[in-house]
């Protein structure tokens, strides 16, 4: 279980340093404006306007995307977890999975 948190962290690290490296390739010689506060863009607070970003090749898709991979690495720890303890018979283990699951399927769903 600990090398999937190895794995999730290395592979959003190497996705996000693509995405930099796009990002200052893109961005190079212009001047940052700091006096007006610019957010992220509508289409980049959304899974699916993060996919279509970087299938066009935007750099700004490809760094939401590894900050989503970051994101992902923990959760995908918990259902693998609730997967082995499944396979193993554990219910208990199996039951204290599953609430934690729940509990980061419901903070990610109610914060839409």
């Amino acid at each position: 279980m600990g090398r999937l948190l190895q794995v999730g962290v290395l592979l959003a690290s190497f996705v996000m340093l693509i995405g930099g490296l796009f990002y200052v390739k893109a961005h190079h010689g212009s001047i940052p404006d700091y006096r007006v506060f610019n957010s992220e863009p509508q289409a980049l607070r959304h899974v699916d306007g993060v996919i279509n970003g970087v299938a066009a090749g935007d750099p700004a898709a490809i760094i939401q995307l590894a900050v989503l991979l970051l994101i992902a690495t923990p959760v995908a720890r918990v259902v693998f977890a609730l997967i082995a303890f499944g396979i193993e018979r554990d219910k208990l283990y199996v039951g204290v999975s599953a609430i934690v699951l729940a509990v980061l399927l419901f903070g990610f769903l109610r914060s839409q």
